[in-house]
């Protein structure tokens, strides 16, 4: 196998490692944070909006993790910073 084969096939692993890995901590920590709001929504309704507006901002962070390990993968595989070394 010649070391172009074998930078190709290291981005491709290393890629899907990045996405399979780094979208079970979002996907997990957003369920928790969805089931703890409902918790809390059905305790204190009356706080339902000010709840639902810091739950959202929540999401919003925990699915910028995943936004970056996509990113990475796609740095890994179109835009890898080792090409360079390998073809000359």
């Amino acid at each position: 196998m010649d070391s172009v084969s074998l930078v190709a096939m290291a981005s491709i692993i290393g890629a899907g490692l990045a996405m399979g890995i780094g979208s079970i901590g979002p996907g997990l920590g957003m369920g928790q944070a969805i089931a703890q709001a409902l918790s809390a929504i059905a305790q204190q309704p009356d706080e339902r909006n000010s709840l639902t507006r810091t739950l959202f901002v929540g999401l919003a962070m925990i699915e910028s993790i995943a936004i970056y390990c996509f990113v990475i993968s796609m740095i890994l595989i179109f835009a890898n910073p080792f090409w360079s070394f390998i073809i000359k």
